[in-house]
């Protein structure tokens, strides 16, 4: 009889909400990294804006400079986006974290629950190799014994002739 593990839903369960959390935490991870992105991209625009600047005419200046600093504000709220996303990131992470202790423990479980079938498993093929040699034992002697009587039997049946005979 093959080994069935007696917990292996919970086991496949556990393993399908592991795989869900991976999912959640990549999905949790790329929103970081275009949170990361956009920063990057308003820190080229802002640096765009400085270089524009010094070209610019100086009627101009107070307009870019109102600009700069609203790009400014955008990139601390940017900042604060993806600080809170890499907060998420790091709390999913840590429940995946979780996730995959809870599977090692069952699937630990599982190879001990395994190795003791086995050694049932081997402990019930010796005794039954057991029971057969002794089966075969108690049969060979049987067998022994009754070559040995009709052995005797000939050696009776021999002198009985002979002392008929001679």
């Amino acid at each position: 009889m093959p080994f069935v593990y007696r917990l292996q839903k919970i086991l496949d369960f556990r393993i399908r909400k592991k795989e869900e959390q991976l999912m959640v935490v990549q999905k949790a991870l790329n929103e970081v990294r275009m949170a990361e992105q956009r920063i990057l991209e308003n820190q080229k625009e802002i640096d765009q804006t400085i270089e524009n600047r010094k070209t610019a005419d100086y009627k101009m200046m107070e307009y870019y400079d109102k600009y700069i600093h609203h790009l400014w504000d955008k990139a601390d709220a940017l900042e604060a986006e993806r600080q809170r996303l890499q907060a998420i990131l790091d709390e999913e992470k840590a429940k995946l974290v979780k996730c995959e202790q809870a599977v090692k423990v069952l699937e630990k479980h599982k190879e001990k629950q395994k190795d003791a079938y086995l050694e049932e498993e081997k402990a019930k093929e010796l005794k039954l190799f057991s029971e057969i040699g002794v089966q075969r034992f108690y049969i060979h002697s049987k067998e022994n014994a009754e070559e040995a009587e009709d052995e005797e039997l000939r050696k009776i049946i021999e002198e009985t002739e002979a002392e008929i005979t001679g």
